[in-house]
């Protein structure tokens, strides 16, 4: 997640209470949520939010996701994700998730997603030339 070139977002949030555990950690499975923030705020800086997105008639489905767990964060902590979208195939985006503590960038978790672009009723479809144009796009090489 070092290219220049790379189309990338990072934005911090903070653990909230409820997303901690017993053990005073993040709940596992909020990786999963914190990867959407990423992905939503990325495309947003890159002008097509998922509800403009919806609105042209594009989905992004989930069709795979994967997280590591590398450390720990607690309530409160300040944490910042870095994410890189990329096209693993014509019709396929993959967004790469890096979090971190944003004091002193000890690792807390990262992972992807993998979501194919559809229509309204989840027929797959190519990606739309608005899409491409905003985010790169496999065929030009971005």
């Amino acid at each position: 997640m070092n290219d220049k070139n790379e189309i990338r977002h990072t934005t911090q949030f903070r653990v909230r209470y409820s997303e901690t555990d017993q053990m005073g950690t993040f709940y596992n499975s909020r990786a999963l949520e914190w990867f959407e923030i990423g992905r939503t705020e990325l495309l947003r800086h890159y002008g097509v939010p998922y509800a403009r997105m919806e609105d042209r008639g594009a989905l992004l489905p989930l069709v795979e996701a994967h997280a590591e767990f590398l450390g720990r964060a607690r309530y409160d902590d300040l944490l910042e994700m870095t994410t890189v979208v990329s096209w693993p195939s014509r019709a396929r985006l993959r967004f790469d998730m890096m979090i971190v503590q944003a004091a002193g960038g000890a690792p807390v978790a990262r992972g992807y997603t993998v979501h194919a672009i559809a229509d309204p009723s989840g027929k797959p479809i190519r990606p739309p030339a608005w899409l491409t144009d905003a985010i790169g796009s496999r065929d030009r090489g971005d």
